[in-house]
Protein backbone atom coordinates (compact mmCIF):
# COMPACT_ATOMS: atom_id res chain seq x y z
CA UNK A 1 0.00 0.00 0.00
CA UNK A 2 1.27 3.95 -0.15
CA UNK A 3 1.50 5.56 3.30
CA UNK A 4 1.34 8.69 3.99
CA UNK A 5 2.77 9.81 7.37
CA UNK A 6 3.01 13.30 9.01
CA UNK A 7 5.18 14.23 11.47
CA UNK A 8 7.52 11.74 10.12
CA UNK A 9 10.77 13.32 11.32
CA UNK A 10 9.18 12.99 15.06
CA UNK A 11 9.75 10.28 17.60
CA UNK A 12 6.86 8.11 17.01
CA UNK A 13 6.64 8.91 13.06
CA UNK A 14 9.93 7.78 12.20
CA UNK A 15 9.49 4.52 13.92
CA UNK A 16 6.04 4.20 11.95
CA UNK A 17 7.95 5.08 8.53
CA UNK A 18 10.64 2.41 9.88
CA UNK A 19 8.17 -0.28 9.80
CA UNK A 20 6.22 -0.16 7.11
CA UNK A 21 8.92 0.26 4.53
CA UNK A 22 10.24 -2.59 5.93
CA UNK A 23 7.18 -4.36 5.77
CA UNK A 24 6.99 -3.53 2.26
CA UNK A 25 4.80 -0.39 1.98
CA UNK A 26 5.84 2.98 -0.04
CA UNK A 27 6.12 5.72 2.49
CA UNK A 28 5.48 9.34 1.99
CA UNK A 29 6.60 11.35 5.09
CA UNK A 30 6.46 15.07 5.35
CA UNK A 31 7.38 17.39 8.70
CA UNK A 32 8.00 21.02 8.59
CA UNK A 33 11.47 20.17 10.70
CA UNK A 34 10.94 23.14 13.10
CA UNK A 35 13.27 23.82 15.84
CA UNK A 36 11.10 23.26 18.62
CA UNK A 37 13.56 20.87 19.91
CA UNK A 38 16.88 19.86 18.51
CA UNK A 39 16.42 19.71 14.85
CA UNK A 40 19.70 17.54 14.20
CA UNK A 41 17.88 14.90 16.23
CA UNK A 42 14.94 15.19 13.49
CA UNK A 43 17.72 14.88 10.76
CA UNK A 44 19.14 11.72 11.91
CA UNK A 45 15.71 10.19 12.49
CA UNK A 46 15.19 10.63 8.95
CA UNK A 47 19.13 9.68 8.03
CA UNK A 48 17.81 6.04 8.71
CA UNK A 49 14.94 6.37 6.36
CA UNK A 50 16.44 8.02 3.73
CA UNK A 51 18.54 5.17 1.84
CA UNK A 52 15.29 2.71 1.12
CA UNK A 53 13.98 2.81 -2.03
CA UNK A 54 10.36 2.79 -0.53
CA UNK A 55 10.45 5.64 1.63
CA UNK A 56 10.19 9.59 -0.06
CA UNK A 57 10.43 12.73 2.36
CA UNK A 58 9.20 16.51 1.66
CA UNK A 59 9.29 19.06 3.57
CA UNK A 60 5.75 20.80 4.18
CA UNK A 61 4.03 22.40 6.52
CA UNK A 62 0.77 21.11 7.64
CA UNK A 63 -0.99 24.47 7.64
CA UNK A 64 0.30 25.63 3.65
CA UNK A 65 -3.12 24.86 2.55
CA UNK A 66 -1.96 25.03 -1.19
CA UNK A 67 0.85 22.50 -0.55
CA UNK A 68 -0.86 19.78 1.44
CA UNK A 69 -3.63 20.46 -1.40
CA UNK A 70 -1.16 19.01 -4.01
CA UNK A 71 0.12 16.59 -1.54
CA UNK A 72 -3.07 14.57 -2.26
CA UNK A 73 -2.82 15.21 -5.50
CA UNK A 74 0.15 13.90 -6.09
CA UNK A 75 0.28 11.09 -3.49
CA UNK A 76 -2.50 9.09 -4.03
CA UNK A 77 -2.55 7.84 -0.81
CA UNK A 78 -4.33 4.26 0.20
CA UNK A 79 -4.21 5.12 4.21
CA UNK A 80 -2.69 8.33 6.06
CA UNK A 81 -1.10 8.16 9.20
CA UNK A 82 -1.17 11.55 10.54
CA UNK A 83 1.28 12.23 13.63
CA UNK A 84 2.14 15.61 12.89
CA UNK A 85 1.60 18.45 15.61
CA UNK A 86 3.01 21.08 17.35
CA UNK A 87 3.44 18.98 20.33
CA UNK A 88 3.89 20.31 24.22
CA UNK A 89 1.83 20.41 26.90
CA UNK A 90 3.27 23.46 28.51
CA UNK A 91 4.71 25.57 25.66
CA UNK A 92 1.13 25.91 24.79
CA UNK A 93 0.40 28.01 27.39
CA UNK A 94 2.50 30.81 25.86
CA UNK A 95 2.31 30.26 22.00
CA UNK A 96 -1.20 28.98 21.70
CA UNK A 97 -1.16 29.94 18.25
CA UNK A 98 1.50 27.54 16.93
CA UNK A 99 -1.25 25.01 17.96
CA UNK A 100 -4.12 26.32 16.31
CA UNK A 101 -1.50 26.50 13.14
CA UNK A 102 -1.02 22.75 13.54
CA UNK A 103 -3.16 21.01 15.26
CA UNK A 104 -6.00 22.46 14.32
CA UNK A 105 -5.72 24.45 10.65
CA UNK A 106 -2.92 21.01 10.09
CA UNK A 107 -5.55 18.58 11.00
CA UNK A 108 -8.23 20.34 8.73
CA UNK A 109 -6.07 20.18 5.69
CA UNK A 110 -5.06 16.49 6.45
CA UNK A 111 -9.11 15.72 6.72
CA UNK A 112 -9.72 17.82 3.21
CA UNK A 113 -6.56 15.60 1.88
CA UNK A 114 -8.26 12.04 2.44
CA UNK A 115 -11.52 13.18 1.42
CA UNK A 116 -11.24 14.70 -1.82
CA UNK A 117 -8.80 11.36 -2.23
CA UNK A 118 -10.66 8.97 -1.04
CA UNK A 119 -8.24 7.60 1.57
CA UNK A 120 -9.37 4.75 2.97
CA UNK A 121 -8.44 4.87 6.58
CA UNK A 122 -7.35 8.34 8.50
CA UNK A 123 -5.16 6.95 12.07
CA UNK A 124 -4.50 10.24 13.78
CA UNK A 125 -2.58 11.14 16.77
CA UNK A 126 -5.03 12.01 19.72
CA UNK A 127 -3.65 12.60 23.56
CA UNK A 128 -4.23 11.22 27.30
CA UNK A 129 -3.89 15.07 28.11
CA UNK A 130 -7.72 15.93 26.87
CA UNK A 131 -9.00 13.50 30.07
CA UNK A 132 -8.13 16.71 31.66
CA UNK A 133 -9.48 17.46 34.99
CA UNK A 134 -10.66 13.59 35.58
CA UNK A 135 -10.08 12.21 38.20
CA UNK A 136 -11.74 8.43 37.81
CA UNK A 137 -8.94 5.92 37.31
CA UNK A 138 -8.29 4.50 34.94
CA UNK A 139 -9.36 6.82 32.00
CA UNK A 140 -11.70 5.24 29.64
CA UNK A 141 -12.66 6.19 25.93
CA UNK A 142 -16.18 6.27 27.32
CA UNK A 143 -15.50 8.95 30.10
CA UNK A 144 -16.63 12.89 29.15
CA UNK A 145 -13.59 14.74 27.98
CA UNK A 146 -15.17 18.14 28.03
CA UNK A 147 -12.66 19.48 30.69
CA UNK A 148 -8.80 20.15 28.94
CA UNK A 149 -6.09 21.75 31.64
CA UNK A 150 -3.90 23.16 28.40
CA UNK A 151 -4.79 24.47 25.23
CA UNK A 152 -3.00 21.68 23.56
CA UNK A 153 -4.99 19.18 25.23
CA UNK A 154 -8.26 21.13 23.33
CA UNK A 155 -6.66 20.78 20.18
CA UNK A 156 -6.61 17.32 20.49
CA UNK A 157 -10.17 17.22 21.51
CA UNK A 158 -11.07 19.21 18.64
CA UNK A 159 -9.34 17.22 16.04
CA UNK A 160 -11.11 14.04 17.68
CA UNK A 161 -14.48 16.58 16.84
CA UNK A 162 -13.17 17.24 13.44
CA UNK A 163 -12.37 14.14 12.98
CA UNK A 164 -15.98 12.60 13.39
CA UNK A 165 -17.55 15.41 11.40
CA UNK A 166 -16.21 13.87 8.44
CA UNK A 167 -16.86 10.75 9.48
CA UNK A 168 -20.49 11.70 9.00
CA UNK A 169 -20.42 13.95 6.81
CA UNK A 170 -18.12 11.70 4.26
CA UNK A 171 -18.34 8.51 5.26
CA UNK A 172 -14.15 8.99 5.61
CA UNK A 173 -13.06 6.49 8.15
CA UNK A 174 -11.08 7.85 11.31
CA UNK A 175 -9.29 6.39 14.27
CA UNK A 176 -8.03 8.22 16.64
CA UNK A 177 -5.25 7.33 19.41
CA UNK A 178 -4.88 8.86 22.62
CA UNK A 179 -0.84 8.12 23.02
CA UNK A 180 -0.04 8.06 27.05
CA UNK A 181 3.66 8.90 27.69
CA UNK A 182 5.81 7.62 25.08
CA UNK A 183 9.35 7.05 26.15
CA UNK A 184 11.84 5.00 24.09
CA UNK A 185 14.95 5.64 22.47
CA UNK A 186 15.41 8.78 19.99
CA UNK A 187 12.79 10.28 22.13
CA UNK A 188 11.64 13.67 22.09
CA UNK A 189 14.50 15.92 24.22
CA UNK A 190 11.50 18.10 25.87
CA UNK A 191 9.95 15.02 27.57
CA UNK A 192 10.97 14.09 31.14
CA UNK A 193 13.13 10.93 30.50
CA UNK A 194 15.24 13.00 28.08
CA UNK A 195 15.38 16.15 30.43
CA UNK A 196 16.18 13.49 33.19
CA UNK A 197 19.02 11.57 31.59
CA UNK A 198 20.59 14.61 30.13
CA UNK A 199 21.07 15.68 34.13
CA UNK A 200 22.15 12.92 35.50
CA UNK A 201 24.60 12.29 33.19
CA UNK A 202 25.67 16.09 33.58
CA UNK A 203 25.73 15.54 37.36
CA UNK A 204 22.75 18.25 37.46
CA UNK A 205 20.00 18.50 39.31
CA UNK A 206 16.61 17.33 38.24
CA UNK A 207 13.07 18.96 38.96
CA UNK A 208 10.76 17.14 40.32
CA UNK A 209 7.14 18.20 39.83
CA UNK A 210 4.01 18.15 42.70
CA UNK A 211 6.93 16.92 45.16
CA UNK A 212 7.22 14.12 43.32
CA UNK A 213 3.98 12.49 44.02
CA UNK A 214 3.04 11.81 40.31
CA UNK A 215 2.33 9.19 37.98
CA UNK A 216 2.42 8.38 34.47
CA UNK A 217 0.89 5.40 32.31
CA UNK A 218 5.15 5.12 30.67
CA UNK A 219 4.13 3.15 27.22
CA UNK A 220 7.05 1.80 25.46
CA UNK A 221 7.96 3.49 22.04
CA UNK A 222 7.75 0.05 19.84
CA UNK A 223 4.51 -0.55 21.55
CA UNK A 224 2.62 2.36 20.92
CA UNK A 225 3.96 1.92 17.10
CA UNK A 226 2.77 -2.18 17.12
CA UNK A 227 -0.92 -0.84 18.16
CA UNK A 228 -0.59 1.88 15.40
CA UNK A 229 -0.21 -0.18 12.70
CA UNK A 230 -2.44 -2.92 13.90
CA UNK A 231 -5.42 -0.15 13.95
CA UNK A 232 -4.69 1.09 10.51
CA UNK A 233 -5.45 -2.74 9.56
CA UNK A 234 -8.63 -2.32 11.24
CA UNK A 235 -10.85 0.25 9.34
CA UNK A 236 -14.13 0.93 11.32
CA UNK A 237 -17.18 0.37 10.48
CA UNK A 238 -20.42 2.87 11.14
CA UNK A 239 -22.15 0.96 14.85
CA UNK A 240 -25.96 0.62 13.51
CA UNK A 241 -27.09 0.27 17.10
CA UNK A 242 -25.18 3.49 18.32
CA UNK A 243 -26.71 6.72 20.15
CA UNK A 244 -26.19 9.33 21.77
CA UNK A 245 -28.13 9.19 24.57
CA UNK A 246 -26.77 5.09 24.81
CA UNK A 247 -23.47 4.63 23.33
CA UNK A 248 -20.01 5.40 24.32
CA UNK A 249 -18.96 8.99 23.23
CA UNK A 250 -15.62 6.54 21.45
CA UNK A 251 -17.87 5.29 18.60
CA UNK A 252 -20.63 6.65 16.63
CA UNK A 253 -23.08 5.53 13.92
CA UNK A 254 -20.54 7.25 11.41
CA UNK A 255 -17.45 5.09 10.65
CA UNK A 256 -15.54 6.59 13.82
CA UNK A 257 -13.42 5.00 16.33
CA UNK A 258 -11.26 6.48 19.51
CA UNK A 259 -8.97 4.44 21.46
CA UNK A 260 -6.54 4.49 24.76
CA UNK A 261 -2.89 3.37 23.75
CA UNK A 262 -0.58 2.98 26.45
CA UNK A 263 0.91 0.50 29.18
CA UNK A 264 -2.17 -0.13 31.19
CA UNK A 265 0.33 0.30 34.03
CA UNK A 266 0.95 3.43 35.76
CA UNK A 267 4.19 4.25 37.33
CA UNK A 268 5.41 6.31 39.94
CA UNK A 269 7.20 9.24 39.05
CA UNK A 270 10.01 8.37 41.67
CA UNK A 271 10.05 4.76 40.69
CA UNK A 272 10.78 5.61 37.34
CA UNK A 273 13.74 7.93 38.63
CA UNK A 274 15.13 5.27 40.33
CA UNK A 275 14.86 2.66 37.20
CA UNK A 276 16.98 5.68 34.72
CA UNK A 277 19.25 6.45 38.04
CA UNK A 278 19.93 2.30 37.86
CA UNK A 279 20.36 2.02 34.34
CA UNK A 280 22.92 5.24 33.83
CA UNK A 281 24.87 4.17 36.92
CA UNK A 282 24.20 7.40 38.77
CA UNK A 283 21.90 9.23 41.59
CA UNK A 284 19.77 11.88 40.47
CA UNK A 285 20.05 14.94 42.78
CA UNK A 286 16.24 16.33 43.17
CA UNK A 287 14.83 19.45 43.41
CA UNK A 288 11.08 18.88 44.41
CA UNK A 289 8.69 21.46 42.99
CA UNK A 290 5.11 22.23 42.87
CA UNK A 291 2.72 21.41 39.99
CA UNK A 292 2.98 22.89 36.75
CA UNK A 293 0.10 24.68 35.13
CA UNK A 294 -1.36 22.79 32.73
CA UNK A 295 -0.30 19.57 34.09
CA UNK A 296 -2.14 16.59 36.28
CA UNK A 297 -1.45 14.56 38.86
CA UNK A 298 -1.95 11.26 37.19
CA UNK A 299 -2.68 9.17 33.71
CA UNK A 300 -3.65 5.26 33.66
CA UNK A 301 -4.96 4.05 30.54
CA UNK A 302 -7.80 1.60 30.18
CA UNK A 303 -6.98 -0.33 26.89
CA UNK A 304 -9.40 -3.19 27.10
CA UNK A 305 -11.35 -2.03 24.01
CA UNK A 306 -8.14 -1.66 21.80
CA UNK A 307 -7.10 -5.14 23.00
CA UNK A 308 -10.78 -6.15 22.14
CA UNK A 309 -10.43 -4.41 18.50
CA UNK A 310 -7.07 -5.32 17.26
CA UNK A 311 -5.59 -7.48 20.47
CA UNK A 312 -3.60 -5.01 21.19
CA UNK A 313 -1.17 -5.96 24.36
CA UNK A 314 2.21 -4.21 25.79
CA UNK A 315 4.73 -6.09 25.95
CA UNK A 316 7.42 -4.46 27.54
CA UNK A 317 8.33 -3.07 31.33
CA UNK A 318 9.56 -0.31 32.70
CA UNK A 319 12.81 -1.73 33.37
CA UNK A 320 13.57 -3.38 30.18
CA UNK A 321 12.30 -0.37 28.43
CA UNK A 322 14.43 2.22 30.63
CA UNK A 323 17.57 0.47 30.30
CA UNK A 324 16.84 0.33 26.48
CA UNK A 325 16.11 4.09 26.58
CA UNK A 326 19.17 4.84 28.66
CA UNK A 327 21.91 2.71 26.57
CA UNK A 328 20.51 4.92 23.62
CA UNK A 329 20.57 7.56 25.29
CA UNK A 330 24.51 7.02 26.11
CA UNK A 331 25.68 5.88 22.58
CA UNK A 332 23.84 8.59 20.38
CA UNK A 333 25.17 11.38 22.83
CA UNK A 334 28.77 9.84 23.45
CA UNK A 335 27.71 9.41 27.56
CA UNK A 336 31.08 7.81 29.42
CA UNK A 337 30.75 7.15 33.08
Amino acid sequence: MKYLVTGVAGFIGARVAERLVAAGHQVVGIDNLNDYYDVSLKQARLDKLTDNDLFHFKSLDLADRDGMAQLFVDGQFNRVIHLGAQAGVRYSITNPFAYADSNLIGTLCVLEGCRQHKVEHLVYASSSSVYGLNRKMPFATSDSVDHPVSFYAATKKANEVMAHSYAHLYGLPTTGLRFFTVYGPWGRPDMAPMLFAKAISADEPIKVFNHGNMSRDFTYIDDIVEGILRCADHIPAPNSDWTVEAGTPATSIAPFRVYNIGNGSPVKLMDFIAELENALGKKAQKIMMEMQDGDVPATWADTEDLFKAVGYQPKVGIQQGVRAFAEWYKTYYGVTQ
